[in-house]
């Protein structure tokens, strides 16, 4: 049996700056999954039907319920903590 072992990042706080990035790179992530199931021949719909192609995500971002955008949120600041944890620094390129 599968027991899933995700490395540990609890003790990681992210700053305001890259809490902001999270936000961003959720947003992103949506985008690129409703993308993905859009050229799969996916459409929205008011509920999930996996026969029809029906989804009631593909909103975009901004209309998502806060538990849909949590889910995305949650990757991208595991992702976050872990390339911190890692020893990566994220720098923001001077504009």
């Amino acid at each position: 049996m599968y027991t899933p072992k995700p490395i540990e990042t609890k003790e990681i706080t992210l700053s305001e700056g890259i809490l902001a990035l999270a936000e961003i790179l959720a947003e992103n992530t949506h985008e690129v999954w409703a993308l993905g199931r859009i050229k799969e021949g996916w459409t929205y719909g008011v509920n999930r039907d996996d026969a029809k192609k029906h989804h009631p995500c593909l909103v975009s971002y901004a209309e998502l319920s806060e538990s849909e955008k949590e889910y995305d949120r949650s990757t991208a600041i595991e992702t976050l903590k872990l390339i911190t944890k890692l020893g990566y620094d994220i720098v923001q390129k001077k504009k």
